[in-house]
């Protein structure tokens, strides 16, 4: 079962271990250390970008042991032994094999560097079960007229980033799905193209084949962030650069699809990306005995909600579909939406109503769960058709989030991955009450970008006691404060030559406040001073208001 748009894809796994019974098949194994490496942390640069490096160097990120390789030692004797290596993990220190014969495998269990061998994908296949795997198309794709895209981007207050110059420069993306059918050739991303906004694109599914031949559903979501055809689409970050990397196999659903992601997001990590999308997600596969339980959706148990919550804390950003089950009888979040450091996006439609086919929360262990919600109803794609179409599903309401994220991100530099992603949660219009069918509810970018300017200014959270911003203002003006405990607060505006024009009262919360002070908006334009008070504690700022 896939991704959340339909084009969405989950998938679900768990774990399978082998005891006497082997069968030909993929194996996952799991190597004991990382000796006769030739690498070390004390040189990363062998072994990671200058991106990547630059970007644990501005989160105060170290270089600990499972940035590491896989040692070339044992892959060497593994290749030695004819077990030919499709993928590696070095988070995890594990490799997965190409299709091996029961003499091999044995083999394998064997040697005093394997500590674990797993069947993650029978050959040939043992089963088909079309009913739960594979792009049911939950997508109803139709003609669409020129310049439907802009309310899926405004809901968001999107347009407001982009019109300030925000539109994901120099915020690298990977988008790890299903294949990038015709990408290469679509007018919606001659842009791309041309400007080298493809950094690249690698197969972790079958490593060596065309990404750009494989199934179109990367292709809709990239569509989501990068087209680029003014009056017909223009995407949430059309100037972010791209890497383009497969790592499902949409025609099955077996446990080696977590693997694949794992290899795909080790390498995002290493060639330095700031943003991953991946609008897929794992609960149920084509062996029953390798299906997830909910209680293994706790944000901690699954492969690759572990790896997930690994890549953020190297720095990135992820963001995920919740998934498609809204209406089924699993109708749970999928993993790695259940990791605690991945946006989850529920799908609702152009009102703002929750789509009936988005996956619920919460998690397993009990929390908020999906974090935020994007239109995935009737959301505006290009197909590999090369039309412009729309689309259903959190397939594509998580790519809406994740390029307003890229541009976020860029409005504030400074910013850590995780104070990103909890600006995106605070300006989110469900933020005093989530539930587990909107999560936090639909975020306003605007918001946030003003969120991390008045929080995390010149990189410090500064612990202010008040702040006003912006300054100068034309209509929205906010008060950002910070308390330890609950209290009242006394703001008092006056005019430039004195009198009282304004004196009312707010209550203030434990923990950090954003208040929208919009009884100041009908202000007419002039100089003032506002004088904030709670207790002993007063700050006054001059305010500019303009027309």
């Amino acid at each position: 079962m896939k991704c959340s748009c339909h084009i969405g894809l989950f998938l679900f796994v768990c774990s399978l271990q082998i005891n006497a019974q082997l069968s030909p098949g993929w194996y996952r194994v799991q190597l004991t250390d990382k000796n006769h490496s030739s690498y070390t942390i004390e040189r990363p640069e062998e072994f990671l970008s200058a991106r990547a490096l630059q970007r644990r160097a501005n989160q105060d990120i170290p270089i600990v042991e499972n940035d590491l390789p896989v040692s070339r030692f044992y892959l060497d004797s593994l290749k030695k032994l004819g077990i030919p290596v499709k993928n590696t993990s070095k988070w995890f220190n594990s490799v997965v094999t190409w299709p091996i014969d029961t003499l091999q495998a044995r083999l394998l269990k064997n040697l005093n560097f394997v500590s674990e061998i797993v069947l993650v994908r029978p050959d040939p296949d043992i089963k088909k079960n079309t009913d739960n795997h594979g792009f049911k198309d939950l997508v109803s794709i139709s003609e669409l007229d020129y310049g439907q895209g802009l309310d899926q981007i405004a809901i968001h207050n999107g347009n407001k980033l982009h019109q300030l110059g925000y539109t994901g420069k120099g915020i690298h993306m990977a988008v790890i799905d299903a294949g990038f059918k015709n990408a290469a050739s679509s007018l919606a991303f001659e842009k791309l193209w041309g400007n080298n906004q493809i950094l690249g694109y690698r197969d972790f599914a079958i490593p060596g084949s065309d990404v750009f031949n494989e199934h179109s559903h990367g292709t809709a979501v990239l569509s989501v962030i990068a087209s680029y055809i003014p009056g017909v689409l223009t995407g949430t970050a059309p100037d972010a650069s791209f890497w383009l990397l497969r790592s499902e196999d949409a025609n099955s659903e077996y446990l080696i699809e977590e693997d694949n992601w794992v290899s795909a997001a080790e390498f995002a990590d290493s060639a330095g990306a700031d943003v991953i999308n991946t609008s897929l997600g794992y609960t149920r596969f084509d062996l029953a005995d390798q299906n997830h339980t909910y209680e293994e959706i706790d944000g901690n148990t699954t492969r690759i909600s572990r790896a997930a919550n690994t890549a953020a804390s190297k720095g990135m950003l992820l963001v995920n579909s919740a998934g498609n089950d809204g209406t089924t009888d699993w109708k749970y979040i999928s993993a790695p939406a259940d990791a605690d450091s991945v946006m989850a996006v529920a799908a609702t439609d152009f009102a703002g109503n929750i789509a009936y086919f988005s996956s619920k929360g919460p998690s397993a262990d009990g929390r908020i769960k999906p974090d935020v919600s994007a239109i995935g109803l009737g959301t505006y794609i290009f197909s590999y058709t090369g039309l412009p179409a729309q689309s259903r599903g959190t397939s594509v309401s998580s790519p809406v989030i994740a390029g307003l994220a890229a541009c976020l991100w860029q409005a504030n530099r400074h910013a850590t991955n995780m104070q990103v992603f909890q600006a995106i949660i605070e300006s989110s219009d469900r933020y005093n009450s989530p539930d587990t069918s909107y999560g936090y509810g639909i975020p306003d970018f605007y918001k946030a970008n003003l969120i991390l300017k008045a929080k995390y200014r010149s990189g410090i959270d500064t612990s202010f006691t008040f702040n006003i911003f912006p300054n100068p203002f034309r209509h929205e003006l906010y008060l950002s404060l910070e308390s330890e405990t609950e209290a009242e607060a006394l703001i008092t505006v006056t005019g430039q030559i004195g009198g009282i024009i304004d004196k009312h009262a707010v209550h203030i919360n434990p923990g950090y406040n954003l208040l929208l002070l919009d009884r100041f908006s009908v202000l007419p334009a002039g100089i003032y001073f506002i004088k904030i008070q709670s207790g002993s504690q007063s700050s006054t700022f001059k305010l500019i208001k303009i027309k």
